[in-house]
């Protein structure tokens, strides 16, 4: 069993590593974290024409079909250029409304999901990984919240809540009021899919971001010198290092093998040991770069302020952790 992306599936990452090289994500964030939404949606646009998000809608809604492997190659370029907006959440989405099995629903949004004329966020109950609180609600065309009810509505934005990372904008939206889209045990099982989707889609991202900073890291301790000699020659410093390539490698694996089975102890496996590694590259990063690496006018910082949000966002490691150790029910 060969298990390694096929030369297809590279290809893709590569096309979305190169076009996120060349778009000045750093900017598009720093603006994003600013209300500036602009530079975000045009980096949508730009991604949508790859055909990115069309990997999580049926071939009927103008997607490509749900391909959890490829979609996972794709949010890993994501996390690794920093790409701001609600990139996970408007994936899940696409996945509820696949699922949900609502022909009207689906014909309605997910067209407009798939080419990326909008994005979507979504909050479901806290039973499948969910939050009562929305990523980039005021960016958002649609604002989804399912309750625990099992009651599927468009929701109205919240005020804008402060978060660790100002690039992800977190509200509390109002499904009050909100219309009613669907109901009953069909949105439940549906919700939880999409919110299965969305941990595994965030650990891409994690893994990502993990690279991000590792790779920067070892730029770093090449230039910085001390006594003489570049830091990276230190051997305390090439520990460290290994540490955290080693997360990482590890990682990727467990990563590769959820995307394949999507079932829940894989995906929260994948979860847990991807953001733990980021998690580990952001305190790596931050250690050997000393002081500079508070700054906010680094780049760096804009990876450094993901990695715990990502690593907490659907799906804590205690979250996670239980899912794992969670009996499997025969069959």
């Amino acid at each position: 069993m060969r298990f390694l992306p096929t030369d297809e599936q590279s290809d893709f990452a590569r096309t979305l590593r190169s076009l996120l090289g060349a778009a000045q994500v750093p900017a598009a964030v720093r603006a994003w974290a600013d209300g500036d939404h602009g530079p975000g949606h045009e980096l949508r646009s730009r991604l949508a024409a790859t055909g990115l998000f069309a990997l999580a809608a049926p071939e009927a809604y103008e997607g490509a079909g749900l391909l959890p492997a490829e979609l996972s190659l794709g949010f890993v370029e994501l996390g690794r250029a920093g790409m701001p907006g609600p990139v996970v959440e408007s994936a899940a989405v696409s996945v509820l409304l696949s699922e949900l099995g609502d022909e009207d629903l689906a014909k309605r949004f997910l067209p407009g999901l798939v080419a990326g004329g909008a994005w979507a966020t979504l909050t479901l109950p806290g039973g499948d990984g969910g939050s009562p609180y929305a990523l980039d609600a005021d960016a958002a065309a649609h604002c989804f919240a399912v309750s625990a009810a099992g009651e599927l509505r468009l929701a109205a934005p919240g005020e804008v809540l402060r978060s660790t990372d100002p690039a992800r904008r977190l509200s509390r939206p109002s499904a009050a009021g909100g219309e009613l889209l669907a109901a009953g045990p069909a949105v439940a099982r549906a919700a939880a899919v999409a919110g299965r989707w969305a941990r595994l889609l965030t650990a891409a991202q994690c893994l990502g971001v993990g690279e991000a900073l590792l790779e920067r890291t070892v730029g770093y301790v090449k230039q910085r010198t001390q006594f003489g000699a570049p830091i990276g020659s230190f051997q305390a410093v090439k520990h460290r290092l290994a540490d955290t390539l080693l997360a990482l490698e590890f990682a990727r694996p467990l990563l590769w093998a959820a995307s394949l089975s999507t079932a829940p102890g894989d995906v929260a496996a994948a979860k847990l040991r991807c953001g733990e590694a980021a998690y580990r590259a952001a305190m790596t990063a931050l250690r050997l770069h000393g002081a500079v690496g508070y700054t906010q006018e680094l780049d760096l910082s804009l990876w450094l302020l993901k990695a715990r949000p990502l690593r907490d966002a659907w799906g804590t490691p205690s979250a996670c952790r239980a899912e794992v150790l969670r009996p499997v029910t025969p069959g």
